[in-house]
């Protein structure tokens, strides 16, 4: 099991989630097990994602896909997004 994370700070949240959740298809169809998001306590633009993967492979692809990168354009995400990749041990 690999888990993605992703941490950015949006333009503005309703506008990211409604983008967010209209790419389920396209997270499910490419290997996204489960996900959650966080909104940080003291400032609501920063997210972070976590999306479960079966392998590190599958989440790779889905974090260099040009479906995720045009829906964080569509979304508002402003500058450079952190991510990693982990693993449970």
């Amino acid at each position: 099991m690999t888990t993605l994370f992703v941490r950015h700070q949006v333009a503005d949240y309703a506008q990211w989630r409604k983008v967010y959740d209209g790419i389920a298809p396209a997270q499910q169809a490419m290997g996204v097990q489960d996900q959650a998001v966080y909104q940080a306590i003291d400032n609501p633009k920063d997210i972070t994602v976590r999306h479960e993967f079966a392998t590190l492979e599958d989440a790779q692809t889905w974090a260099g896909s040009a479906v995720l990168r045009s829906a964080m354009h569509d979304a508002g995400v402003e500058g450079a997004p952190t991510v990693w990749f982990t693993t449970r041990s």
